[in-house]
């Protein structure tokens, strides 16, 4: 076990106020990047070499397996709906690129999309209910195409909306955070990777995008947005950084929207070195949000004003049902669950 994540540990038990940490068996020693809650009980993993796992015991046990054909894949992205349904994205140039689906559990998935345009690199997906999605690519020939859904993936479309890209931009496929809906129709993605980086939002399940700018950290190839999260249609949340920082700074790489993304300002500076890659906020809350990266965790009561030491250990994604049951992932397999006092 991590030493510090140990004492972190120890120290919660003698004291209700501090976080509560607990290492998981994922059974498997691959990245895993992305994390779907369904509630405290069922949650859904992916990663590398075609991987996913689920829980139906609140992580007690995980259930881990390799979608067949596809051990050469990264699932960067995942979304569970129930124990039994949930949906796979792979990130990857060209062909690598695709969405799978299963209705039995993972005993069988279906290939629903495979990217036919080699210059398309699909980052990540979100839902608005179990047939209404859509997943976001990298810029190409100055749009960033958005790929949509109405029939639960029976049909993947290319939206006539996709919005305008900037030199180089593009969205990072760390955490499977890099969109984000909220309710019936809201829904965000976030951008970097090129001169300039944006948040976009659409009020309309993606038929109309508008664009902000931000003040994170950004202007580079490896700079920008990773994730996006927001709690109510008004207060949201968004993390990047660098990618390649190797001074290990602590740039400004957490930015707060009090207007439903429209503006941003800059948070407070996270507690770890380095880039965050992904977010989430913690559903029964009024303002509790974690941030994770490479270089360990931070949460914060506040919305990303004051943030507090979570953790020091690598991790990739975070998901939340509630205070009492969430979930952090990263290399070698790593699975964490948390507890927020």
């Amino acid at each position: 076990m991590n030493t510090a994540l140990y004492i972190l540990s120890f120290l919660s038990v003698q004291n209700p106020n501090l976080p509560i940490l607990e290492p998981q068996t994922s059974g498997t020693t691959h990245r895993l990047q992305a994390v779907s809650v369904v509630n405290d009980r069922v949650v859904w993993v992916s990663g590398t070499g075609g991987t996913w796992a689920r829980t139906l015991d609140g992580g007690a046990t995980w259930q881990t397996g390799v979608v067949p054909g596809a051990d050469s894949l990264e699932f960067r992205d995942v979304h569970g709906f129930s124990e039994r349904v949930a949906y796979l994205l792979a990130a990857g140039p060209g062909q690598k690129s695709r969405i799978y689906k299963t209705l039995d559990g993972g005993r069988r998935w279906l290939q629903q999309f495979q990217n036919p345009d080699s210059l398309k690199f699909y980052d990540c997906f979100s839902f608005w209910n179990a047939n209404t999605g859509f997943a976001i690519s990298d810029g190409v020939n100055g749009r960033l195409p958005v790929l949509r859904t109405t029939d639960g993936g029976g049909h993947w479309t290319m939206s006539a909306a996709s919005p305008h890209a900037g030199k180089g931009e593009g969205a990072f496929a760390a955490s499977g955070t890099c969109v984000a809906t909220l309710g019936d129709s809201l829904g965000w993605f976030a951008t970097g990777a090129g001169d300039t980086a944006h948040i976009f939002r659409t009020r309309n399940r993606g038929r109309s995008w508008l664009s902000a700018t931000t003040p994170i950290a950004q202007g580079s190839a490896t700079s920008g947005h990773s994730s996006v999260a927001f709690r109510t249609p008004l207060e949201g949340i968004a993390v990047g950084g660098d990618l390649a920082d190797t001074l290990l700074a602590r740039p400004d790489n957490v930015i707060i929207s009090h207007d439903g993304g429209a503006t941003w300002t800059n948070g407070g500076r996270l507690t770890f070195v380095g880039p965050a890659y992904g977010g989430a906020v913690v559903p029964g809350t009024p303002a509790t949000v974690v941030a994770v990266g490479p270089r360990g965790a931070s949460w914060s009561v506040d919305g990303g004003v004051n943030w507090l030491p979570l953790d020091t250990t690598s991790h990739w994604s975070v998901a939340f049902a509630g205070k009492a049951a969430g979930w952090m992932v990263g290399p070698q397999g790593r699975i964490t669950k948390v507890r927020l006092p």
